[in-house]
């Protein structure tokens, strides 16, 4: 249930990084601000799509899909 929750948490970074990314953007000044930001979300994706694999191939997590079964 702890894999859950985390995978979750990162979803909810990643989305702020890009926000906060999209917000340096329009500020021309801060081009080091959108490339930590950018780093920042590809860093927390990787991390969730590891997390994401291991959950599967542990079977804490598990396919949904009706079409699967």
């Amino acid at each position: 249930m702890w894999l859950k929750a985390i995978i979750v948490l990162l979803l909810a970074a990643i989305l702020l990084s890009l926000f906060s990314g999209a917000f340096f953007l329009r500020n021309a000044s801060s081009g080091g601000r959108l490339f930590t930001a950018l780093s920042v979300r590809i860093s927390l994706t990787v991390l969730l799509v590891l997390l994401v694999a291991w959950g599967l191939w542990s079977g804490q997590l598990q396919w949904g899909a009706p079409w699967l079964h």
